[in-house]
């Protein structure tokens, strides 16, 4: 049972909607967009990218990772407004580390919580005996998640997969339940399946069937091919869970966290975009590749006349001001009618 002293997951109420945590997507920058963008009732998490302990703890490495935990006055400004946590996701498979870098958050930074990444399944990582392999590893598990809850008084949570090769639900929700988790984000994926199978919100209700025997004060949300919040909505009613971790549907629709959740004209769309390439560069200037910009493009630049073209020549841009100048251009055509 967690202890935490600021443990805002026990004030939560109703269904909690959440944008996942993802590489080289979820930086302040686009955490903005998307804040800027949604209803406040219909958002209530915020992750960061993952962050390595190896990295946080090197005093060399340390600089190398800090832009992952970077949050803008702007973007800080909108979750006080609106009343949105926002929480670091750490990896790694050092508990001493995780020890470490939970006080370093706590005194550096000004975070609402902790996420333990225990999900990821891409190969590099999984190598390393951390993310989803800690599934396999149940008592590196749980020594890591005390670990880090011993060094903070932030609440801890954890975000992982059904199993690894098989679904192993049932003993490993039972297995995390026993540690000084707060919450639960369980992919409906086992790390074998990566996102070649559609996800199983089954095993999500197996997990709330577990957590409500075991620790019911454990918040549980389902994540996995969640494309809208009203899709978000059934599943969750039918799953038992406390709320959806929403992540590649993002991709398809930024305003998905909106009110109404309409899909926006060419006109706003490339507005957004604009304004999103221009917090990029006021952020980040030189400091990262603009190619990271790229991977947005297709977010805002389709389902209209003359997306396809617009976005093979923004994809040749190699510096912002070059692809605001397409924009522009566009916007002013697509207005002379």
């Amino acid at each position: 049972m967690s202890t935490y002293a600021n443990n805002f997951w026990r004030d939560l109420k109703g269904s909690v909607w959440a944008l996942a945590p993802m590489e080289d997507v979820t930086d302040t920058v686009f955490r903005e967009i998307v804040l800027s963008l949604s209803a406040p009732e219909n958002l209530h998490l915020l992750f960061t990218e993952f962050t390595s302990v190896d990295g946080l703890c090197h005093p060399v490495g340390r600089q190398a990772v800090l832009h992952r935990l970077f949050v803008n006055d702007s973007e800080r400004k909108l979750l006080k407004e609106r009343n949105v946590r926002l929480i670091a996701q750490l990896w790694g498979t050092d508990p001493q580390k995780f020890y470490e870098a939970g006080k370093y958050l706590s005194t550096a930074f000004d975070f609402d919580g902790i996420d333990i990444n225990m999900g990821c399944p891409v190969d590099k990582v999984v190598k390393q005996g951390a993310c989803s392999a800690l599934i396999d590893q149940p008592a590196l598990a749980i020594e890591i998640i005390n670990a880090t809850a011993e060094s903070t008084a932030l609440p801890v949570s954890v975000k992982t997969r059904t199993g690894v090769k098989t679904h192993q639900t049932e003993k490993w929700m039972a297995h995390l339940l026993q540690s000084r988790v707060s919450a639960i984000t369980l992919h409906g994926r086992t790390q074998k399946m990566q996102s070649l199978y559609p996800a199983e919100w089954e095993q999500i209700a197996i997990a709330a069937r577990v957590r409500n025997s075991l620790n019911p004060q454990v918040k549980l949300l389902g994540n996995g091919d969640v494309a809208s919040l009203e899709q978000a909505s059934r599943l969750v009613e039918n799953s038992g869970a406390d709320g959806a971790m929403i992540g590649r549907g993002i991709f398809a629709n930024p305003w998905l966290f909106a009110k109404n959740n309409a899909e926006p004209g060419a006109v706003d769309r490339l507005l957004v975009l604009k304004k999103h390439i221009q917090l990029f560069s006021v952020t980040w200037q030189s400091s990262r590749n603009f190619s990271i910009m790229k991977r947005f493009f297709k977010i805002y630049v389709h389902g209209f006349a003359g997306a396809v073209g617009l976005r093979a020549s923004l994809m040749l841009a190699n510096q912002p001001s070059e692809a605001i100048k397409l924009v522009d251009l566009f916007l002013a055509e697509h207005a002379a009618g």
